[in-house]
């Protein structure tokens, strides 16, 4: 079974974003997609890295894991909280970290926001990074307005038949990546 590791980078206190991170573990697990591992930032305490992993000294267990978790993943979603019309410091900082982890990996990302418009301001910017990491960002995205009304603390949807088709399709599209990929390497 595939792995699909949900990178949830927002370290704020009271934040929404990571209502999707679990609406997407649980969304996975109940409809047998794919194993799942939320890699929550707000569990890690990073500093701000000033050189790449693999040139770094002595890294710490925890960033040895961090890329262990990227690396093993065979796709990745990426929640995207939008900040004043960009992405938070924590996420630039962790995709800057690796290198030959991000390559060619299947990226989808979903944009959170709790106004009107769902992160639609800093699609570009996360995009064009991570394809300078060369990455391989799905086309599909899944933007997500007013978070706090749409998604409760536990990841469930205030109206599940809308959330459910539009995870469908989005993860539908990274799992097609995924294999994709998984064909091209054999």
């Amino acid at each position: 079974m595939k792995k699909i590791a949900i990178l949830s980078p927002s370290v704020r206190s009271g934040r929404n974003s990571h209502r999707v991170a679990l609406f997407f573990r649980n969304y996975i697990i109940e409809n047998g997609l794919a194993e799942t591992d939320i890699i929550d930032l707000a569990d890690y305490n990073f500093p701000l890295f000033n050189e790449r992993l693999r040139l770094l000294k002595e890294p710490s267990p925890e960033i040895l894991s961090f890329a262990g978790r990227i690396r093993s993943a065979d796709g990745i979603i990426i929640l995207v909280p939008e900040y004043n019309g960009g992405y938070p410091a924590s996420l630039k900082n962790v995709i800057d970290l690796l290198y030959d982890e991000w390559r060619r990996k299947p990226v989808a990302l979903a944009t959170v926001s709790d106004g009107p418009f769902g992160g639609s301001q800093v699609i570009i910017s996360i995009q064009f990074i991570l394809w300078k990491m060369k990455a391989w960002t799905v086309p599909a995205q899944h933007p997500v307005t007013f978070v706090s009304k749409s998604f409760d603390e536990k990841g469930v949807a205030a109206d599940r038949e809308t959330a459910g088709k539009r995870a469908a399709a989005f993860l539908g599209e990274l799992l097609w990546c995924i294999e994709a990929k998984s064909r091209m390497e054999e």
